[in-house]
């Protein structure tokens, strides 16, 4: 998701053949097509050879031969969303809706702090869909509240900068941003076709950056995660900057808290036991002021508060008056999601990755086993078990290594006296074990039908030729791609896994593998959220695409994973101007796709700084007296059935 406030910083790459000595992909590859058995469903040489020169397919035959059963869309920016022919695409809930039949709407001229807590939040990020009743056309979603853009926001501001936005909010406009992070749970209902949501009901719930919450887990109750206004280290106020997310099997909603360091203005008390932790994890480079009037942001007055945000939390969608927990086992980092999957032997396991440029990917396997037959069984279920980083060799197999205190190096002389400072420095231990080093992993998903697993990597400018990898085999990765991985003996809890690359992305000229059967529209850079529909199709949603990256909007491409169409690429919805697609959710039945539609109206390339007065477009309302709004769109069928 977004590494920062502006998302539009791609840094431009400069192709495949610039790794010099070091072995390319494709050199990998010929050195293993031997071993055809190194992952099911092996690339075709269609994939093999795509990038080098291989003519596109045009649209019609592209459709005629794909498993995806949808007109593609044409690849362009503009000010509104585009949604493949056949299919409608309605707003379901903007920033401000009321969620709640007492609940203004929204009047961004006369907004405040309690106003927001009983509205949709801003930038909706992850979304998740649980049936009530088994029902695909009524359940509750859920949704993450990532952050907020102050210059789209309030009125009069103009544009704002990293430094500028420091200082210009009021009190009452930070408790707006304050109340507009977090997530928002809704019960919708599909009636007439048309999804809406259900403002009387009991279960409709905001939680913010204020919602108080629980810290369990081994890292519950250290002196490092204690504070003057919680002494005992086990409950925190709030969350922040929640990106991507999973959705468990007894029906508890997963939220990663991803940029929390740039939430905390000032400096650490010389000599400060965190420096080294605060300096790995980015403190000290805040976008937001809320530190000038909340001493638990600003690091000189509270400098373990950091250590209680960067958490995976779980929700209870079902109890709007339960307590969130922050389950501390599965490690502190920027959580990018948390989605996971059963075991062969029952227990859980959630894949993880840390966004940022050379950092890690993750896994938690539970020690318990899922109790499908009592949800309360599974209460504590993630508070108890081992969590690895992964490491990808050249020879196309990779090691679960054990984030565990006394092993690997892990022990008091490194400066880990426990496993919860481990897990309070889940990087540092990772760095290490020697994990491998990647370029920015985003959302992770397993397929379970075919037990592959799925890694979004969006991109890495900072990668030089040296720095060049087997599992990162380009130098200035602009573009990003996209990492197959598949357990050992398909079983999710091992610790050996073999991996392949299934595209690199971006346009062709830049080294691109997508399949030669891919389109001039099919093609895409900076993958970040992906989503697994019922027939184990995969959908990957962008992040980082604009005019002068791409000369596209970002959205949702449908990508072709088995067969001799594999790494074939096909566009189905494209987000305005200034936006970045998120969230992408299937309701069980595919017949509805839920995507969110992340800060619409931002400047596209810098070109015309964006702001309240003269964003880059006012979707979804297009009234002069609205700003742009962060919206969900449900997208549906014209006359039923599933989609593609």
């Amino acid at each position: 998701m977004s590494n920062g406030r502006s998302v539009r910083n791609p840094e431009p790459g400069t192709g495949a053949g610039e790794i010099g000595a070091h072995p390319t992909l494709d050199d990998l590859i010929a050195v293993r097509l031997s071993r055809r058995d190194l992952m099911r469903g092996a690339l075709a040489a269609s994939a093999l050879t795509a990038g080098l020169g291989a003519p596109l397919l045009s649209a019609e035959e592209a459709e005629a031969a794909g498993s995806f059963a949808f007109p593609e869309i044409e690849a362009g920016v503009d000010e509104t969303h585009h949604v493949a022919e056949g299919y409608e695409a309605d707003i379901l809930l903007r920033w401000g809706d009321p969620l709640f039949s007492d609940a203004a709407p929204l009047d961004p001229r006369a907004q405040d702090a309690e106003r927001q807590r009983r509205q949709f939040g801003y930038n909706n990020d992850f979304v998740g869909y649980l049936p009530i009743g088994g029902s695909s056309e009524h359940g509750l979603l859920v949704v993450n509240h990532e952050y907020t853009n102050s210059e789209l926001m309030f009125p009069g501001l103009g544009p704002q900068s990293r430094k500028t936005s420091l200082d210009v909010l009021s009190r009452e406009q930070v408790a707006v941003e304050i109340a507009a992070h977090g997530g928002s749970v809704v019960e919708i209902r599909r009636e007439d076709g048309r999804w809406k949501p259900v403002l009387g009901s009991g279960l409709n719930r905001r939680i913010t950056a204020e919602t108080p919450m629980e810290i369990t887990g081994p890292a519950a109750g250290h002196p490092r995660l204690r504070t003057s206004d919680d002494p005992n280290g086990r409950s925190v106020l709030g969350t922040i900057n929640n990106c991507s997310g999973g959705i468990t099997p007894w029906g508890t909603w997963l939220s990663g808290e991803e940029n929390f360091h740039y939430y905390f203005i000032g400096a650490l008390p010389e000599g400060s036991r965190e420096a080294e932790n605060a300096r790995r994890y980015g403190l000290g480079g805040p976008f937001y002021g809320w530190g000038r009037f909340h001493d638990r942001f600003d690091l000189s007055k509270a400098p373990n508060e950091p250590n209680r945000f960067g958490w995976v939390v779980e929700i209870d969608p079902f109890d709007p008056h339960s307590v969130p927990k922050k389950r501390t086992a599965l490690g502190r980092l920027k959580h990018e999601g948390a989605a996971g999957i059963v075991a062969r032997d029952g227990r859980y396991v959630v894949y993880l990755g840390d966004d940022e440029r050379f950092d890690y990917v993750y896994k938690f396997v539970t020690a318990g086993r899922v109790d499908p037959s009592d949800r309360a069984a599974n209460r504590d279920l993630l508070d108890a078990g081992t969590l690895y980083v992964a490491r990808f060799d050249a020879d196309g197999t990779g090691t679960w290594l054990p984030l565990v205190h006394g092993t690997g190096g892990l022990d008091a002389p490194a400066g880990f006296a426990s496993q919860a400072d481990v897990l309070i420095e889940t990087r540092r231990a990772a760095d290490i074990l020697g994990a491998t080093k990647m370029d920015r992993p985003e959302d992770i998903e397993a397929n379970p039908r075919s037990n592959r697993v799925y890694v979004m990597l969006t991109n890495n400018g900072r990668r030089q030729a040296d720095q060049v990898d087997a599992a990162n085999p380009r130098p200035k990765n602009a573009f990003g791609h996209i990492i197959e991985m598949l357990p050992e003996n398909e079983d999710h809890s091992a610790t050996a896994f073999r991996w392949e690359i299934l595209v690199r992305c971006g346009p062709p000229a830049a080294g691109a593998t997508f399949s030669s059967q891919t389109t001039e529209n099919g093609w895409f850079g900076m993958p970040d959220n992906c989503t697994i529909d019922s027939r184990g199709r995969l959908w990957v949603s962008t992040d980082g695409n604009s005019r002068k990256a791409t000369g596209r909007a970002d959205g949702i491409w449908a990508v072709e994973t088995d067969g001799p169409r594999r790494a074939t690429s096909r566009h189905f919805f494209r987000v305005p101007i200034g936006a970045e697609l998120c969230g992408p959710c299937f309701t069980p039945d595919d017949e509805t796709f839920f995507v969110a539609v992340q800060h619409p109206g931002e400047s596209d390339d810098d070109a015309i700084p964006a702001s309240f007065d003269q964003p880059s477009t006012r979707w979804p309302d297009f009234r002069p007296d609205m700003p742009p709004r962060p919206a969900i769109v449900a997208v549906t069928r014209k006359g039923g059935g599933a989609i593609a």
